[in-house]
């Protein structure tokens, strides 16, 4: 089984992916590929499209890479990559899908999708809490709507909500987001 989740910048899509981990999946993120090949950490993978010339991973340059890759391999090329870094597991949970072509070859695999949302201020409480090096340029609510909006921009986030199995609203505690996805572990999994 295959499980990709889908959503903003700090909505909780790894919180929810890390919820399945906890139940035997395999975790990767949709990150981890264009990280892998831009820092030339590729031993997990039984082929790569091309290496790239060795950089640090900041958001920008993940993005950057990330479309580069789609525009010249196929918009599905990072679920492809993810699945094959995790191939000899069973189930696979995929965090940070960004796209319809994304969503599309999970659903094609036979996987499932959710969308997970939150309000832009629970977020960026959030994301300001997680001190992630990828978001260290982001330093006041206006830095983070930009940046929220540059993705909005690139991947219409919010428009894949519609092609999701499940929806996801996770502005209460961690044991109510827990509860929701244990109902859906329960689903797809029996």
């Amino acid at each position: 089984m295959i499980i990709g989740v889908v959503g903003k910048i700090a909505a909780g899509k790894t919180t929810v992916a890390k919820f399945f981990e906890e139940k035997g999946f395999c975790r990767v993120s949709c990150s981890d590929p264009l990280i892998d090949l831009l820092t030339h950490n590729v031993s997990d993978y039984s082929w790569i499209p091309e290496l790239p010339e060795k950089a640090e991973p900041t958001r920008e340059r993940l993005i950057e890479f990330g479309k580069y890759l789609k525009d010249k391999y196929g918009g599905d090329i990072l679920i492809r990559l993810a699945v094959d870094k995790k191939r000899n597991c069973e189930n696979i949970v995929i965090d940070g899908v960004r796209s319809k072509e994304e969503i599309e070859a999970i659903k094609r695999l036979g996987g499932k999708v959710i969308y997970v949302e939150a309000s832009p201020e629970i977020r960026f409480e959030r994301l300001m809490k997680r001190k992630a090096s990828k978001d260290r340029e982001i330093k006041s609510f206006e830095d983070f709507k930009k940046m929220d909006d540059v993705e909005e921009s690139l991947y219409h986030t919010s428009r894949l909500k519609d092609l999701a199995d499940y929806v996801i609203v996770n502005e209460g505690t961690l044991g109510e987001l827990k509860g929701q996805v244990e109902k859906i572990i329960e689903e797809v999994v029996g």
